[in-house]
C-alpha cells in the first residue's frame, strides 16, 4: 500500500501507536467489514491485514473521541478518511505553540486519520511510510 492509497480508505479502526524511537511514531489501523455494525474486518481465521503508518519525525500528534468532534467549514484538506489539511484549528494550535515556522527548519503538515471511533492528527515534517502488516 502507498502513502497516496490512503485517501482511498475508509472506515478504519484505530488499533494504537508506539514510538519506536524518540519523537518516530507508528500507528496502526485495520480496515472494516461492510455492515450496519462497525467492527474489524475478520472472518473465522481470516482477518484485514493491519495497515502500518510510520512517521519518522513528528512535532505533534493527538488522538480524539470521534463523538466528541463537529464539522469545520474552517477547515480545508484532501482525503476523506486520511486527510492531508491545507488549513485546521489542530495546525493553528501547534503553529502557536512552537518556534518553528511554516518553512523552518522544513515545511510542516498536518496529517488526519478520521476512524470509527478515533481522530488522529499529526503534525510531521516527513511523509508517512505506510504498509500492510500480514
Amino acid at each position: 500500500m502507498e502513502y497516496t492509497d490512503l485517501k482511498e480508505l475508509q472506515d478504519v479502526f484505530f488499533f494504537g501507536l508506539i514510538e519506536p524511537e524518540v519523537n518516530q511514531l507508528r500507528l496502526s489501523f485495520c480496515k472494516s467489514k461492510a455492515s450496519d455494525i462497525a467492527e474489524p474486518l475478520m472472518d473465522g481465521e481470516k482477518s484485514s491485514p493491519i495497515i502500518q503508518v510510520d512517521f519518522h519525525s513528528y512535532i505533534a500528534y493527538s488522538i480524539r473521541n470521534e463523538f466528541f468532534t463537529s464539522w469545520d467549514d474552517y477547515e480545508e484538506f484532501d482525503g476523506r478518511t486520511f486527510r492531508v489539511y491545507k488549513k485546521s484549528r489542530y495546525l493553528d494550535f501547534i503553529s502557536n505553540g512552537i518556534f518553528a515556522s511554516k518553512d523552518f527548519p522544513k515545511p510542516y503538515k498536518h496529517y488526519g486519520i478520521c476512524c470509527i471511533d478515533h481522530v488522529v492528527d499529526i503534525i510531521s515534517t516527513l511523509e508517512p511510510v505506510v504498509k500492510e502488516i500480514i
